[in-house]
């Protein structure tokens, strides 16, 4: 077992079976990071990663908010030939959608 800000310091957990995450981040970049550690070079077993989340909790919906990040920057990125921007308003929604 390991907090998020201590896996920051560096630390490579090659033999780590199981990740499990019980306090999601605001910044999903810090999660995935997390869970690479255990993945890294070394690692000779499967990794599985576990989220656990109690229902209608605020971390709920950070994890609604962190599919809604990926998805709108999926959709941004998606033809990146051809530029798309968002206006005022339909940020203004997303927002409302998360609080």
């Amino acid at each position: 077992m390991i907090s998020l800000k201590a896996g920051g310091s560096g630390l490579n957990l090659t033999a780590a079976d199981y990740v499990i995450h019980m306090d999601p981040w605001w910044n999903p970049a810090v999660e995935q990071q997390a869970s690479d550690r255990a993945h890294r070079l070394g690692q000779t077993r499967p990794v599985t990663v576990y989220r656990l989340i109690a229902k209608g909790t605020i971390e709920e919906k950070i994890l609604a908010l962190h599919q809604h990040k990926r998805d709108l920057a999926d959709s941004l990125l998606s033809d990146y030939d051809t530029p798309q921007s968002l206006s005022v308003e339909e940020m203004m929604a997303t927002l409302k959608e998360v609080f």
